[in-house]
């Protein structure tokens, strides 16, 4: 019973065949073999994007941190949610790779920034002249950090303020595949025709062993990408192998498949939770994670019998009846029993 987070997941089978697969003979490094060439390729017909650039790194925080780099200068500001992975878990990462900007906050509403706070935001910064730091990105997180998931009204409208103020897009997209299949869109309606300029497109947390795509649909950035890249120590030279894991994830709809029994999964976990009296949920579950409130009471059963999650209260002391707070996350791996078994534990 783990739903601590998709992140610790096991690697899909294929993905690993995959791997054992690129590990025969040799290949060219730096992204210069085949299997790279190749991703590339499916990952602009996926998108429908035939000029778009495309590059991959090992880590969410440096697919993250590069591209806004990237889109960004030092002496800019990058606009984000109050709870965006980029301002809490990525150890000021965007601020060491663009060289010293900064990230302004964006208040939101849960997860979600609304484009009313972002103008508002937005239109405060830039007006000190030589003082202050410029108006620079805006970054916007989907799926949200709370498990909801942006309509594409919702990222619209969040996209044409930042265009209002001739400013970059980017896209953290880390759980892409499950806000994707919550929409049941395509790739390009969720992104360039949108007005994204730039996608962090991830895998990691959808059953691969460690790769993310960078995705500009500008090719002007691609060379800064590159040397930024190098620069940051994120340039593998056996690129093959990240290849080979995007490959077979983007094999036969993989991606898709894996994040479609992701979110199944968080819908069954979901639906099991409701049973319990007082649950509340901080946003409706549309996508594979939730922040649920539970009863001590049932936190201490869940604990007991070897769950494991994420609990943000503290669990001895008070009332079997307060509400505490919990972060579950289904992967693609997780079972229909263990999900039974962690309601049935939950509900009691």
């Amino acid at each position: 019973m783990f739903f601590a987070s998709d992140n610790a997941g096991p690697v899909h089978p294929e993905v690993l065949e995959a791997i054992a697969r690129a590990n025969d003979g040799y290949a060219m490094p730096y992204g210069a073999d085949a299997a790279s060439q190749r991703v590339q390729a499916k990952i602009r017909e996926i998108f429908e994007a035939p000029d778009a650039m495309v590059h991959l790194v090992a880590t969410g925080t440096a697919a993250n941190s590069i591209a806004l780099a990237c889109l960004s200068q030092p002496y800019e500001t990058v606009f984000c949610s109050a709870v965006a992975h980029i301002l809490e878990d990525e150890c000021s990462a965007p601020e060491f790779y663009s060289g010293g900007g900064k990230l302004t906050i964006v208040p939101c509403d849960v997860d979600k920034m609304n484009p009313h706070d972002l103008r508002s935001v937005i239109a405060k910064e830039g007006t000190r002249g030589v003082h202050g730091p410029q108006r620079g990105a805006v970054s916007i997180t989907q799926v949200a950090e709370k498990g909801s998931v942006h309509s594409l009204d919702e990222l619209q409208d969040l996209v044409d303020v930042a265009k209002e103020f001739d400013l970059p897009v980017h896209l953290d997209g880390a759980r892409f595949g499950n806000a994707l299949v919550a929409l049941g869109c395509t790739p390009a309606q969720m992104s360039w025709k949108l007005g994204i300029d730039a996608v962090s497109f991830g895998g990691t947390k959808n059953g691969l062993m460690g790769v993310e795509a960078v995705i500009f649909f500008d090719p002007a950035k691609s060379w800064e990408f590159e040397l930024r890249r190098k620069r940051g120590a994120h340039l593998f030279s056996k690129s093959r192998f990240l290849a080979a894991q995007m490959e077979a994830y983007l094999s036969d709809d993989l991606w898709l498949t894996s994040a479609s029994k992701a979110n199944a999964n968080m819908a069954r976990l979901a639906n099991g939770l409701r049973a319990i009296e007082g649950a509340e949920f901080l946003c409706e579950p549309e996508a594979n994670l939730v922040f649920a409130k539970l009863p001590r009471a049932a936190h201490k059963r869940l604990q007991t019998g070897g769950a494991v999650y994420y609990l943000m209260d503290e669990l001895e002391g008070g009332d079997d009846n307060d509400l505490l707070l919990s972060r579950l996350v289904c992967d693609w791996s997780v079972s229909d029993a263990q999900i039974d078994q962690f309601i049935a534990l939950a509900t009691g």
